[in-house]
């Protein structure tokens, strides 16, 4: 049956009205802004540590749903709030692995527009398992009703301050004195995080500016026991697979760095596993420090990652495929199997940093 001119135009109206109303729907969910076809590409300074989660192709189509591509450069967490080479090219937004990078930022007289925790990951020790089996007699390492090492980072700081050789530590598989190794302090999150540490530690509280006057020289002495320092927390993971139980018996690092590597050949992780050779062996200091990772907005058009990166979409990518934990420092989502047993569920025995002041004397003490 032929349709009368009004019908047809009621229809084209009624088709109008659901296609506008499909459209208002779309604009209102930042989560579908992809589907309009608009796209915003956000120029701007992230930590190395998240450079395969930016790069993982499920984050960036996550992330393109809500219309963003994250232009992303890395730089080092210290080096991103402070150094004007980097500033002068005009970000949009920071995301370094501090909270207090935030405060010093604005120190730097950077003009932020908002801040919000993203991801969260503990400061951890990396060693080698004959390393491991060595500190447990030394009663250095002791392991939990789950599995899970914890070191006592304080008696080992004292013993690497005294000249202890590794075999005084049980470790005869090693020569010389014992070291643990970080990045550099001045450049990197993960040496500027684990230096906050050191210097709580040795105050036996949150370190204040007169515990650095008393123990700062301690802490120094620490990181010249280092020697040469990476700038950058990837590269000296990197260094520490390569290099192995002979090379680096023990480096700084974060959680997630393990873990992202055993997801990335899970396979390959199986055959280390039950070989005969020395293993990766992840250990938390206790206390430790959990490293949160804000998105610092320095452009009012990169608010909307902050939205973004903190849906249950981005936050389940960034736990099961990368191994960072949420804003709260806990899991979200269900880890892969490869990883399930090898992380706690929580961390419990964190050290708040010390302040930004305290940390930026702290930083002119260890420049190298």
């Amino acid at each position: 049956m032929a349709l009368s001119r009004r019908a047809f135009g009621v229809g084209l109206l009624g088709a109008g009205v659901v296609g506008t109303g499909g459209y208002f729907a779309v604009r209102d969910r930042p989560e579908l802004q992809g589907l309009l076809g608009s796209r915003t590409t956000l120029f701007g300074f992230v930590g190395g540590e998240k450079e395969a989660f930016l790069a993982d192709p499920e984050v960036v189509r996550a992330l393109g749903s809500y219309g963003l591509t994250m232009d992303s450069r890395v730089a080092g967490s210290v080096e991103m709030v402070r150094e004007q080479a980097l500033l002068s090219q005009h970000p949009q937004y920071l995301w370094p692995s501090s909270s207090i990078m935030v405060d010093i930022a604005r120190q730097s007289g950077i003009g932020i527009r908002n801040d919000r925790v993203v991801l969260n990951t503990p400061i951890v020790v990396y060693s080698w398992q004959p390393v491991v089996d060595g500190l447990m007699k030394a009663g250095l390492v002791t392991v939990t009703s789950e599995g899970h090492h914890q070191l006592d980072l304080k008696a080992l700081l004292d013993a690497i301050l005294a000249g202890a050789n590794w075999s005084k530590l049980g470790v005869n598989s090693l020569y010389g004195r014992a070291r643990i190794v970080s990045t550099d302090p001045n450049r990197s999150n993960s040496g500027f995080m684990f230096a906050g540490l050191v210097l709580s530690l040795f105050s036996g509280n949150v370190a204040t500016a007169s515990d650095l006057a008393t123990f700062g020289g301690k802490a120094q002495a620490i990181f010249r026991n280092m020697g040469f320092k990476s700038p950058s927390s990837g590269k000296l993971f990197d260094q520490y697979l390569a290099g192995g139980l002979g090379g680096e018996p023990m480096i700084v690092g974060y959680e997630n760095q393990l873990v992202e590597w055993i997801l990335a050949d899970p396979t390959r992780w199986d055959r280390i596993k039950t070989s005969a050779g020395a293993k990766p062996v992840v250990l938390y200091p206790r206390p430790t420090v959990y490293s949160a990772h804000p998105l610092i907005v320095v452009d009012e058009n990169a608010n909307r990652l902050i939205e973004a990166l903190v849906s249950p979409r981005l936050q389940e990518l960034a736990w099961t495929r990368h191994g960072f934990r949420g804003p709260l420092g806990t899991a979200t989502g269900n880890a892969d199997s490869a990883i399930g047993s090898l992380l706690p569920a929580e961390v419990d025995a964190i050290l708040p940093m010390p302040d930004a002041g305290v940390m930026l004397s702290l930083l002119s003490m260890l420049v190298s």
